[in-house]
């Protein structure tokens, strides 16, 4: 199954912007729909974004609509999610996830692997 490693975390001020990164290995990438998702200290992980196996259909978390944006790069196994317009409550561990999906079409709003998170935090 693939790996996958997060990077592109860090601290920034409000209305400000960052990307992160997630490296898949180990599997072929494509079979894999790619999420992100991320927990906040004392909540629950919540779903993000997702993007479909062929870059196409992508779905975003209402909370983030407009700001984020999901893609991927099949070529060199990495996905994407470029943030902008930063709040204090996007404040969290945001995790690469993975779901192996027959229809290269689908999302995944649930995952079986996940990465080991990258923190972001935004200031106020």
């Amino acid at each position: 199954q693939v790996q996958l490693v997060e990077s592109g975390g860090g601290w920034v001020q409000t209305g400000g912007s960052l990307r992160l990164s997630c490296v898949a290995s180990g599997d072929i990438f494509t079979n894999y729909a790619m999420s992100w998702f991320r927990q906040a200290l004392g909540k629950e992980r919540e779903f993000v974004a997702s993007v479909a196996r062929n870059g196409g259909p992508k779905l975003y978390a209402d909370v983030v609509k407009g700001r984020f944006r999901i893609s991927r790069d099949n070529a060199k196994n990495i996905v994407y999610l470029d943030m902008d317009s930063l709040k204090p409550e996007d404040t969290a561990v945001y995790y690469c996830g993975a779901r192996d999906i027959l229809d290269q079409y689908g999302i995944a709003t649930t995952v079986d692997i996940w990465g080991q998170g990258t923190q972001v935090t935004v200031s106020s």
